[in-house]
């Protein structure tokens, strides 16, 4: 069942003259905006004991403001001892370093054995959380840091600040052909046309902006740092693709697999055996969303990735080219 709740403030001098809508995430500020804003308009707020439903509601000051609130449980998922490798906790957060193959989210298709089921198992009191407490994704095949919450308000802390931009994601990548220079791809990302479990960059779509640098550079391949302005539904993976570099073993976005000219039978077999996107989310940085402390996690590149590294690295000290 969902989780009601009664939450209770008066307005102050500061607040004299302010939209409802202006004043609740003032008063209650462990709860997001929208979320606010959808209480109102639901009739669950009540100023002086009378519901109001217009979010901009002037306020005269020193009124008495009672919010019938309602929190959804994660009820239809199921607890699973699933492993998440925990890198940090505390009573407010936790970080994960994902493996491949691990999906975030149950959906179609991937009801169990997910990192959701493995948190409501890991911690029961999730289940009182949106998405038992995730704040961002990563893909199936995507390995790497990513942060979720363990109470309602590190949540709306961490939500807010990703969607001001003040959480820093950066990965290690590795995509076909060699590119000179770093840069920045600043192009929408919406729902493909035709496609629609895929994702493309579409002038109608939403702001999406990815910085890159590069880390090393073979003969075919380059070794790529990435780091997120924004955090669209596969944005590394549509923003390279579109500037013509796929990353290594995308199976969305990659294309048909070609090898590069008097590749060694180890590249060869390595690139035909890589079926994954060669992508690792390397450092995770935030403002702790109840201390404010500035914390900084780093994950080792996976194994994979670093036997691919080096393959590509040995092909190309055979192989003689030229920057």
């Amino acid at each position: 069942m969902n989780q009601e709740l009664e939450l209770q403030a008066e307005v102050g001098e500061d607040l004299i003259g302010k939209r409802l809508d202006q004043a609740l995430p003032v008063l209650f500020s462990d709860y997001s905006r929208s979320r606010l804003k959808e209480w109102i308009l639901q009739g669950r707020v009540y100023v002086d004991g009378h519901p109001i439903i217009k979010p901009r509601e002037k306020l005269c000051g020193y009124e008495t403001i009672t919010v019938q609130a309602v929190l959804e449980d994660v009820i239809e998922w199921q607890p699973e001892p699933v492993e998440l490798n925990i890198v940090y906790e505390d009573d407010d957060i936790l970080v994960i370093n994902k493996a491949a193959d691990v999906v975030v989210h149950p959906g179609a298709g991937n009801h169990h054995g997910t990192i959701l089921n493995g948190l409501l198992y890991h911690y029961p009191e999730s289940a009182k959380l949106a998405r038992a407490g995730i704040v961002h994704r990563l893909d199936k095949d995507t390995t790497g840091l990513m942060v979720v919450a363990k109470t309602v308000a590190a949540q709306t802390h961490l939500v807010e600040s990703l969607q001001a931009r003040q959480i820093t994601r950066e990965y290690e990548a590795i995509v076909i052909g060699q590119m000179t220079a770093g840069g920045m791809v600043d192009e929408p990302i919406g729902r493909h046309k035709t496609k629609r479990t895929q994702m493309a960059v579409d002038p109608f779509g939403r702001p999406a902006v990815t910085h890159y640098r590069v880390a090393e550079k073979f003969r075919e391949h380059t070794r790529l740092r990435l780091r997120l302005e924004t955090g669209r539904t596969h944005q590394i993976r549509v923003h390279m693709a579109h500037i013509g570099h796929p990353l290594v073993g995308d199976p969305v976005y990659g294309g048909r697999l070609k090898l590069p000219k008097a590749a060694t039978p180890e590249l060869v077999t390595t690139l035909q055996n890589f079926k994954r996107q060669a992508l690792h989310a390397v450092m995770l940085q935030l403002e702790h969303p109840i201390t404010g402390e500035l914390m900084q996690w780093h994950a080792d590149i996976p194994d994979d990735m670093v036997a691919l590294t080096d393959i590509i690295r040995k092909d190309s000290e055979l192989n003689p080219w030229q920057e």
